[in-house]
């Protein structure tokens, strides 16, 4: 479901149902309604609450999900990086990657540490892997001068590839390394100053929480935390534990003192704020929860994001749809996306359901609303 905060009454489902009713009898009667009138009607069911709770979330993924076009060429359906993977964990970064490639974007890039990248290459030949990263027992015998040389060469190495990202994923796999979290937080703060939107997840979340600043303000930031992650956020933002007698006003606070900062708080029902109003998306997913199912919507929010922001830009040359913010799009597709596919997945393998099941139904997930054409 995606529904406003306060709109959650049997009469304001009745009330959005009844306007909804009218809008479509009104479509119906203004027949062969352009392509930018569907846009806007999409949009308007949308923001008003749409015929039924669950319905809203799928006009988003149906409005912001491009058609598959010929005259397109590889990139334009967004070019997507992954900032994780160590020696450790190397299977977060190759799900959120190959997730953004099955939804539809045109590349995969993957930023890891050398001793990753080899595993996380035999995974999948689809991916692009960049072993630039660098973890503290590598360079263990290199003084203050020599670890400074090492972060601006890995910083100068993704500059070069910096401009042709349509938006960022940090922290899947990343672990909590020193160095390599310096290094990361660099790379934020220069995909910040290029404007390049960043997804935040995982061990990212765990440097964010210590270094608020490397989101604060940033319009273009997710944060995608789970229960835990959540919890350690209010701690050290708001400095006090978790309030769940008031999980929508505590999520808005949340977010505004951060800077408006995107928020999508993983649990039962996903709740979305970006400080301005809340969100939530509670179509059943499946009761299996087996683990990197956060990398997949951390994969997936990265790509609708950048498809939401090439929707806004269509409609406001068009003057056709409302402003609405790409990020809290981006958040209800694929938190959406995902909880269709896991309900499918499960539908098939029951207990034994992985996480690369879910990822094998996004396609076809996606493709059961919005139809390619």
């Amino acid at each position: 479901m995606f529904v406003k905060h306060g709109m959650n009454s049997g009469f304001s489902s009745l009330a959005s149902s009844a306007v909804l009713r009218r809008q479509q009898f009104l479509i119906r009667s203004l027949k062969g309604y352009s392509v930018s009138d569907k846009i806007r009607m999409e949009a308007v069911k949308c923001l008003s609450g749409g015929a039924s709770l669950e319905a809203n979330a799928e006009s988003v993924l149906r409005t912001i999900t491009p058609s598959l076009d010929p005259t397109r060429h590889k990139g334009q359906a967004g070019k997507i990086a992954v900032i994780g993977g160590c020696r450790e964990y190397t299977g977060a970064p190759y799900f959120a990657a190959i997730s953004a490639l099955k939804i539809g974007a045109d590349l995969s890039h993957v930023f890891c540490t050398e001793g990753a990248a080899t595993v996380i290459k035999s995974y999948s030949p689809e991916l692009i892997v960049h072993p630039i990263l660098e973890e503290s027992y590598n360079i263990s015998g290199v003084n203050d001068e020599g670890k400074r040389d090492i972060s601006k060469k890995i910083l100068s190495e993704f500059d070069k590839w910096m401009e042709r990202f349509d938006c960022l994923v940090v922290g899947p796999g990343l672990g909590r390394d020193p160095f390599l979290l310096e290094c990361v937080s660099k790379i934020m703060t220069r995909a910040r100053q290029s404007n390049v939107p960043i997804v935040v997840d995982g061990d990212g979340l765990f440097l964010v929480t210590n270094s608020i600043e490397l989101v604060s303000g940033y319009r273009l930031a997710v944060l995608t935390p789970n229960v835990n992650e959540y919890k350690r956020l209010v701690q050290k933002v708001l400095g006090c534990d978790v309030n769940d007698q008031n999980t929508h006003g505590e999520l808005l606070s949340l977010s505004k003192q951060i800077g408006n900062v995107t928020i999508l708080r993983k649990g039962k029902s996903d709740l979305i704020s970006d400080g301005e109003k809340v969100q939530s998306v509670s179509i059943y997913g499946s009761p299996r929860r087996c683990g990197g199912q956060g990398d997949i919507l951390s994969g997936s929010v990265a790509v609708f994001l950048f498809w939401a922001r090439q929707c806004n830009s269509a409609a406001e040359r068009e003057s056709t749809i409302s402003r609405t913010n790409p990020t809290v799009l981006g958040c209800i597709a694929g938190s959406a996306l995902l909880r269709k596919a896991a309900a499918l997945a499960f539908e098939h393998k029951k207990r034994s359901t992985l996480t690369t099941d879910i990822i094998e139904h996004l396609g076809q997930s996606l493709e059961a609303i919005s139809p390619a054409s």
